[in-house]
């Protein structure tokens, strides 16, 4: 009897597993109506796109629903207990599921160029606060930058908090990830990069005395502690940003959106007549 009832409860635990809903991979969402709309429109491969029900009339959502419908994206129309699933406040009622973030080899980031100047790259050494790297990579894709940088460990990747704080700038901007950031900076100043990190000790170059119109890396450090040792150690120079008030230090977007307006500035001064 005791074993007639075990197989019972066995087949019971079974049945309710079918039924429980699949876990959603938080990586592969992509959330909120402006994020989802510039996937679509960067030709991103989305799996399916969930919207809430009650937004099946709502004229915010139709340039979306047209779109998905030209690229023959499935679109689910679902009730609250979908979105209860997913721990994001701020989803809006739009969720999409896209495949595993599409990340370059620093090879093939080297490889392209976004145009015929200088180019710049941006360099993240270990930032795990991903509204910080969204930041970052939506003021990369602002200046056109050629690609960004990120460590494959300790360090925020391209997940759906990332693509929301980017606001579809993860779509058009090519992102590599390397097991070790001083490695990459040792190939990539063989390939004739200069490599500039953001400091703010006393031995680090005024930004306005930094020579910027050359091919770059900008490195930024990590929230608090900055640039570790071995990366400081491989940069060609320091720079620091001019702190007049009594703050000591940004927060690490806002330096790296600096950095590359100074980049940016530089360059198109010098194409003046």
């Amino acid at each position: 009897m005791r074993y007639r009832r075990q197989g019972f409860e066995r087949r019971h635990e079974l049945e309710r597993r079918k039924l429980r809903p699949k876990a959603l991979d938080f990586d592969d969402l992509v959330y909120g109506i402006h994020a989802v709309d510039e996937a679509l429109a960067a030709g991103e491969t989305l799996r399916t796109i969930h919207l809430a029900a009650n937004r099946a009339k709502d004229t915010a959502v139709r340039g979306l629903l047209a779109k998905a419908k030209e690229r023959k994206i499935p679109v689910r129309f679902e009730q609250r207990a979908f979105f209860e699933r997913v721990p994001f406040r701020a989803h809006q009622g739009v969720v999409a599921i896209a495949p595993p973030f599409p990340y370059l080899s620093l090879q093939e980031l080297l490889e392209r160029r976004r145009s015929d100047g200088p180019r710049t790259f941006v360099l993240l050494d270990h930032l795990t606060d991903p509204h910080n790297v969204g930041a970052i990579v939506r003021t990369a894709e602002a200046v056109a930058a050629d690609g960004v940088i990120l460590p494959s460990r300790r360090s925020a990747g391209i997940n759906a908090t990332v693509r929301k704080a980017a606001a579809g700038a993860a779509e058009h901007l090519p992102i590599a990830r390397v097991s070790n950031i001083a490695d990459a900076m040792r190939v990539m100043k063989k390939a004739g990069i200069w490599l500039v990190g953001a400091d703010t000790g006393s031995e680090s170059l005024e930004l306005a005395q930094a020579d910027l119109n050359r091919d770059v890396g900008l490195v930024i450090g990590a929230e608090g502690t900055g640039l570790s040792q071995l990366v400081r150690r491989e940069c060609d120079y320091l720079v620091r940003i001019p702190m007049r008030g009594r703050v000591a230090s940004l927060n690490a977007s806002v330096a790296a959106a600096i950095l590359l307006y100074e980049t940016l500035r530089q360059r198109e001064c010098l194409l003046r007549p």
